[in-house]
C-alpha cells in the first residue's frame, strides 16, 4: 500500500518521469501532468494529498495553477519547484498557499521529506477537522 499519492506537474517530461519513477520506489502513489490545465482536470476528477508543481511551465504558470489548486482542493498541499532565477515566484507561492518551495534540481531525500511534511501537514489538519466535527455532533443535544 503507498503511503500517500502525489501529483507531479512540470513541463519537463524526463523531470517529471525520473521523479516519479523513485518517488514510486519509496511506496508514493504518483501521477504526472505536463502543464497547469491538465494538472487542474485531474484534482477535479480525483483527490492528491501533495502536488509537487514547477513555478515556470509555459501556459498557465505554477502560481495561477496554485491558486486554482488551493481554490477547488484547499486542503491538498503544494511544493513549488523553482530555479535559481526564480525564488521570488516560490516565496509568492508560499503567500499563495504552498507548504514549501525547493530548488531544482534537488536531491532525492531533501525532496522526499519535504513532501513527507507536506502530507503530515494535511493529515493533522483533517484529523482537526474531524475531531471538531465529532465535538460539534456530541455536543448536539438528542
Amino acid at each position: 500500500m503507498s503511503l500517500y499519492s502525489v501529483l507531479i506537474v512540470d513541463d519537463e517530461e524526463e523531470f517529471r518521469d525520473m521523479t516519479a519513477k523513485r518517488l514510486s520506489k519509496r511506496d508514493l502513489q504518483c501521477e504526472c501532468a505536463p502543464d497547469g490545465d491538465t494538472a487542474l482536470g485531474m484534482i477535479a476528477e480525483k483527490s492528491y494529498d501533495v502536488v509537487l508543481l514547477d513555478v515556470k511551465m509555459p501556459g498557465r504558470d505554477g502560481i495561477e495553477t496554485l491558486r486554482e489548486i488551493k481554490r477547488i482542493a484547499p486542503m491538498t498541499e503544494v511544493v513549488m519547484l523553482t530555479g535559481h532565477a526564480s525564488v521570488e515566484s516560490g516565496i509568492n507561492g508560499i503567500r499563495y498557499g504552498a507548504f514549501d518551495y525547493l530548488m531544482k534540481p534537488m536531491e532525492l531525500d531533501p525532496l522526499f521529506e519535504k513532501l513527507n511534511a507536506a502530507y503530515e501537514r494535511k493529515r493533522t489538519q483533517q484529523e482537526k477537522i474531524k475531531m471538531a466535527q465529532i465535538k460539534k455532533n456530541m455536543a448536539r443535544p438528542s
